[in-house]
């Protein structure tokens, strides 16, 4: 199930809301510009099922969401527990970036954990299977797998180079509670 966690970013341990309906998290999301959506992703993934196949599954939400938004680049992300180097990839993942577009992902298998830093907000976001967030250029943010990752997302850029983080130092990822699902 899709949550999210509202917290003043001084206070981690004092969650100012909690809400688990997607209208609810939708409309909560909305003033910092964040876009977050239900779709349809139904489409049981084979154990081996690469980038190709997920794409091919969700063809039609994948052609729609990029014609709606103009991304010219989509890949597929898929990460389980044995993959290798999932710590390191962890850890990059786990501090405060931004990016210099969109970052626009769907969630088609498993679940993930995005921290939103929105003025003197952090939005935590745990997003499920049939999750669509956009978080907007420049929102500081940083995303957490969980310590046994399992997840696919289908992930949409304009510029190939619009997924690279520009990382900003700051230690606040490391007050904030981890991911656990």
């Amino acid at each position: 199930m899709s949550k999210l966690i509202v917290y003043n970013d001084h206070q981690p341990e004092a969650p100012l809301g909690v809400f688990t309906e997607p209208e609810d998290i939708r409309r909560e999301l909305k003033p910092a510009g964040v876009r977050f959506e239900r779709v349809n992703a139904s489409v049981d993934l084979p154990e081996g099922a690469g980038q190709e196949e997920v794409l091919a599954a969700y063809k039609h939400i994948v052609d729609a969401e990029m014609k709606a938004h103009g991304y010219n680049t989509v890949d597929v992300a898929r990460i389980k527990p044995d993959a290798p180097n999932v710590e390191a990839a962890r850890a990059k993942f786990l501090s405060e970036h931004a990016h210099t577009e969109d970052e626009s992902r769907i969630m088609v298998e498993g679940s993930g954990c995005f921290y939103l830093h929105a003025g003197d907000k952090v939005f935590q976001v745990e997003c499920t299977r049939g999750d669509l967030i956009s978080v907007p250029e420049g929102m500081k943010h940083w995303f957490d797998m969980g310590a046994s990752p399992r997840f696919a997302a289908i992930r949409f850029f304009i510029r190939p180079d619009g997924w690279v983080g520009h990382f900003t130092g700051e230690t606040i990822a490391e007050r904030f509670p981890k991911y656990a699902p």
